[in-house]
């Protein structure tokens, strides 16, 4: 039967796949918009299978803040290649699977991937369809939520790092100062919120390290254990976000800077996402 270029556009309008792979798909359904839809679908399933063991460490990732920015969501979704995560249309899509996990109110990716895209799709559904239009593998990497009086989301230009830091006040000042500390996060990639945020193994290892090194160095075995715990004192003041030199002023910590924005602000909870 003839298919006019009208049922094709509403087909790559519901589905986002190419002109050709419309058009094939309405004519081998005859005509039957549904049925089509499923067709694309099953072509994205066989597309997912047949890539499933394929390396996706390109993509986007976005922060986003919501209910008056007490809220605030990240997410990354990886492709394989740099050419398909430059281009503007994957940036739209993974724009709306985060807009998805704002409506759904979900809080971990696997009960995201199960909530509604739409409709008539779950996030996993719209996500094995996209494989298809796309021909990559596809895959959300992380998905976190935070919040608290206030969120503030940072984006770096390219969207492949991306932070989101909530902070105790919801004065304009505060966020201002939360916007600045996002930014530090995202520049110089904390491992944790302070030294209680890092894991207890991480921690000794550490230690270790530095009794080593001492040992190295010639230094008395009695001695090792206090130079071991001083260089531990230096590895959280490097790698915590609240100790962390401030950026912009390294005279002081990002905790000081907080507390000279506003008394008593602080940072609770902070997520930093970087695809390289």
């Amino acid at each position: 039967m003839k298919i006019t270029a009208s049922q094709v556009n509403e087909l790559r309008k519901k589905t986002g796949a190419g002109m050709m792979d419309c058009k094939k798909a309405l004519v081998e359904a005859e005509g039957d918009m549904e049925q089509a839809i499923t067709i694309l679908r099953k072509k994205g399933q066989k597309v997912a299978a047949k890539r499933g063991d394929n390396d996706a460490s390109e993509g986007l990732v976005i922060a986003k803040t919501f209910d008056n920015d007490s809220k605030g969501v990240i997410l990354s979704l990886n492709c394989e290649t740099d050419f398909v995560a430059k281009n503007s249309d994957f940036y739209a899509f993974v724009d709306s699977i985060v807009d998805a996990a704002i409506k759904s109110g979900e809080t971990n990716k696997e009960d995201l991937l199960n909530a509604k895209f739409n409709d008539e799709l779950t996030v996993a559904e719209k996500i094995t369809e996209q494989i298809g239009v796309i021909g990559e593998k596809l895959e959300i990497t992380n998905f976190s939520i935070v919040s608290d009086a206030a969120v503030v989301a940072y984006n770096h230009p390219g969207n492949q790092v991306a932070t989101v830091v909530a902070i105790t006040s919801n004065t304009d000042a505060a966020k201002e100062a939360g916007r600045q500390v996002a930014m530090q996060a995202a520049a110089m990639a904390p491992i944790a919120l302070d030294k209680d945020g890092i894991a207890p193994e991480i921690i000794a290892k550490e230690v270790e390290i530095g009794k080593e090194l001492a040992i190295k160095e010639g230094k008395p075995a009695e001695m090792a254990e206090k130079i071991a715990q001083g260089r531990l004192n230096k590895f959280f003041k490097e790698n915590t976000l609240l100790s962390q030199a401030f950026i912009k002023d390294n005279k002081k910590s990002v905790q000081q800077f907080l507390n000279e924005t506003e008394k008593d602000l602080t940072v609770t909870d902070f997520k930093r996402v970087t695809l390289k």
